[in-house]
């Protein structure tokens, strides 16, 4: 079967009315800019013509019920259908409260954004003929209903996976959940810092999709533009729309060359009313506010550097996030000390043998 189709990815919006705005001046992005960004991005996905829309999480600040219900009424009114599912942000405790969502409430209010079933807080749709998506939560619980540190898909949640991979063999399928399931920086699993973005059984889903050929997964939460790759499968994660390069991507699904290809292309919101000169602008706030951030990194394992020398680096290192974010880093710091280098070596865009590989912007991806 052909299929020819233009998507978007829009991820953490992290909406905020103005009114609820957390005044936290230690924090990389800029909830600021989250409701005018969204909509400039929305009136240019409308010229598109896009056939959907794929928000993958940290929809609002900090699961405020008022900007859920500014988002449900801002989605209902686009002219293409949207995919969502819930990030860290969106449910900060899993029975909600006076202000917050629960879970139970958030699959309510989300209902006619994927959750066909609202008991259920995963799904799967099919969006276009022969083209399927399975949206997952990625968000767990203590008993208590306090949210885990990291991301988590709990047994009847896989099982119901099984089910549906099974059923939808020799399909083309697209997965999308918050936390990332592959690494997008080096050591991303064994690092505590790296941990929280990711989910904590990992393998239990990324083994499934592989052994189900299921070749692209759509994820947030890491702020990053970056493209990971397991084998066959692709996992898109997609930077935050508030945070440094404050960027969504368009994508292009095919089949008509007979293999299935994806084109891959991002965008960034330039400038927005009070912020003429945003990508600057949000740099520099990350930059400005980056010295604890590198100060734990390199007084941390593996460099396990003294503070003292630790105080030294940091300030070199100043925009080593904002890099990172935009995607398709390179890195050298040649005044650095060899072991130092060959360490921020690593988390440059490049492939095993060391080239680079600058796919996480732009690329065309040839899939299984």
């Amino acid at each position: 079967m052909s299929l020819n189709c233009r998507f978007a990815v829009v991820s953490d919006l992290h909406i905020a009315l103005p009114h609820t705005v957390w005044d936290a001046p230690s924090r990389f992005h800029l909830v600021e800019v989250s409701i005018p960004a969204f909509e400039q991005i929305l009136a240019a996905l409308v010229k598109q013509e896009i056939d959907f829309l794929l928000l993958p999480g940290d929809l609002v600040q900090h699961g405020e019920r008022e900007n859920h219900e500014w988002l449900v009424k801002t989605l209902s009114r686009l002219p293409f259908p949207t995919y969502v599912v819930p990030g860290n942000h969106d449910i900060i405790h899993r029975d909600g409260c006076d202000r917050t969502v629960s879970l139970a409430e958030f699959t309510q209010l989300y209902q006619p954004f994927g959750y066909t079933n609202p008991e259920q807080p995963y799904y799967h749709q099919e969006i276009l003929d022969g083209l399927h998506l399975v949206a997952l939560n990625s968000n767990g619980f203590e008993a208590d209903g306090t949210p885990f540190h990291h991301g988590y898909l709990d047994q009847a949640q896989l099982d119901w996976l099984d089910d549906r991979l099974a059923a939808l063999a020799d399909q083309l399928v697209l997965v999308m959940l918050h936390h990332n399931a592959l690494e997008h920086l080096p050591g991303q699993a064994r690092s505590r810092m790296g941990q929280r973005y990711m989910v904590k059984n990992a393998a239990a889903l990324t083994q499934r999709l592989q052994a189900a050929n299921v070749s692209l997964m759509f994820t947030g939460h890491l702020h990053v533009q970056d493209i990971a790759q397991s084998g066959g499968l692709y996992e898109i994660t997609t930077g935050s729309l508030v945070s440094y390069p404050h960027p969504y991507r368009l994508l292009t699904l095919s089949t008509d060359a007979g293999q299935p290809q994806l084109q891959v292309a991002s965008s960034r919101v330039e400038a927005v009313p009070d912020w003429p000169t945003l990508q600057a602008t949000s740099r520099d706030w990350m930059g400005d506010r980056s010295f604890p951030f590198m100060m734990k990194l390199l007084t941390g394992p593996p460099l396990h550097l003294d503070p003292a020398e630790a105080e030294l680096y940091a300030p070199k290192l100043r925009h080593f996030w904002s890099a990172i974010a935009a995607g398709d880093a390179l890195f050298e710091f040649e005044e650095f000390p060899e072991p130092l280098q060959q360490y921020f070596r690593r988390f440059s865009a490049i492939d095993t043998e060391g080239k680079p590989r600058l796919i996480d912007n732009q690329a065309q991806l040839l899939l299984g």
